[in-house]
């Protein structure tokens, strides 16, 4: 009796640690977000979901956190992934693409005027249509650059909880929508999670993953966005141009790190309630349909003019996360740069309306 007390007890203080482990430390909540993810992909790959390596994390993870389930990325990890991505995204940089860049400031103008377009437009859905107040709904309508927006919210006392669950569901949905319009559009979304090509030895990567940190350092005193994405895209960019050694990323790297950037968007979900979520939900599908409408009026205008497929016009369009996508531009076999040189346009547009236009609100009053 004694000795199966012992072990029962034994047993009883193991599986208290170990939940306590998943539970409380950043580690153990990573690896099982990583284990939700990972079943959502294999459910959206045998589902065929379009960019099921994203959309199916996104889904999972974003489902897990609302029901109760502490998900987390560790930054650590988080910025890891962020280095595989971008060395997987700069790998597709190719003179080809580079002899491009003097027809994209068309681009570029474009999506300027298009960021005050969709603010404007979101602004008046979220105030007439749901009953924000107007310093709320132009927040929550921002097409963009979420922790700027939660930042300006906190600081100037904004309704945070409303703002963030309207803007998660416009990340998240537009995540998921994208792939599909794209497929609408004709697009082939069978192809390579990474670009066609041999694979990079190791001592490459490490190099690469290098000279990727200390781009990133640089970049961010520059306050660029995802410093770490970037500067690995500038630098595998500069290697592959330059003829160093041309290879692709691993498959066996790429494809964990798509997993984690969409396990990375479910986050967002996580400590939502249901009433929150249910609350706003008709909100952030409001101005993500705007979102899409406008972005794809745009895409199509532009794409005739610079000669592009629309359906790349609007990946670089579409107001959804910067990593996410970049990523998804891989998939869809769209220039790597002019999809990032589109969204960090629009950030930089963001970072300069966001407060000019709440700072005349408020002079106003």
């Amino acid at each position: 009796m004694r000795l199966s007390g012992w072990l029962c007890k034994g047993q009883g203080d193991s599986d208290l640690m170990m939940n306590s482990f998943f539970d409380s430390s950043p580690i153990g909540r990573t690896l099982i977000t990583l284990v939700v993810a990972a079943a959502g992909a294999v459910l959206a790959y045998w589902l065929n979901v379009p960019v099921y390596m994203l959309t199916g994390p996104a889904m999972a993870v974003s489902l897990a956190g609302l029901g109760g389930l502490r998900v987390e990325i560790d930054p650590r990890f988080r910025d890891v992934c962020f280095v595989v991505l971008g060395l997987t995204v700069g790998a597709g940089f190719s003179a080809e693409a580079l002899a491009t860049m003097v027809r994209w400031p068309l681009a570029f103008g474009v999506i300027s005027l298009l960021t005050w377009v969709t603010m404007l437009t979101c602004r008046a859905v979220l105030e007439r249509g749901f009953g924000f107040a107007r310093d709320t709904a132009l927040l929550a309508g921002a097409p963009g650059h979420l922790s700027f927006v939660i930042a300006m919210a906190e600081s100037s006392g904004r309704d945070v909880v409303r703002i963030s669950v309207t803007q998660s569901v416009r990340l998240l949905l537009l995540t998921l929508v994208v792939p599909f319009v794209a497929l609408a559009m004709g697009v082939d979304l069978s192809g390579a999670v990474t670009p066609q090509g041999t694979a990079w030895p190791l001592w490459v990567l490490v190099i690469l993953a290098g000279l990727a940190v200390i781009a990133s350092r640089l970049l961010n005193r520059w306050r660029v966005p995802a410093p770490l994405l970037i500067g690995a895209m500038l630098v595998t960019g500069a290697w592959q141009l330059g003829g160093v050694s041309e290879g692709v990323m691993p498959l066996w790297l790429a494809l964990p790190a798509y997993v984690a950037l969409g396990a990375l968007i479910g986050t967002r979900f996580s400590g939502i309630t249901a009433d929150d979520l249910l609350r706003n939900l008709a909100a952030g599908l409001a101005i993500s349909a705007v979102a899409v409408v406008v972005a794809g009026i745009a895409a199509v205008a532009v794409a005739a003019a610079l000669g592009m497929p629309a359906s790349h016009v609007l990946l670089a369009f579409a107001p959804g996360g910067l990593e996410t996508m970049i990523a998804m531009g891989v998939v869809l076999g769209v220039a790597p740069g002019f999809v990032a040189a589109c969204h960090i346009t629009r950030l930089m547009v963001l970072s300069v309306l966001l407060p000019v236009m709440a700072r005349d609100r408020s002079a106003r009053r």
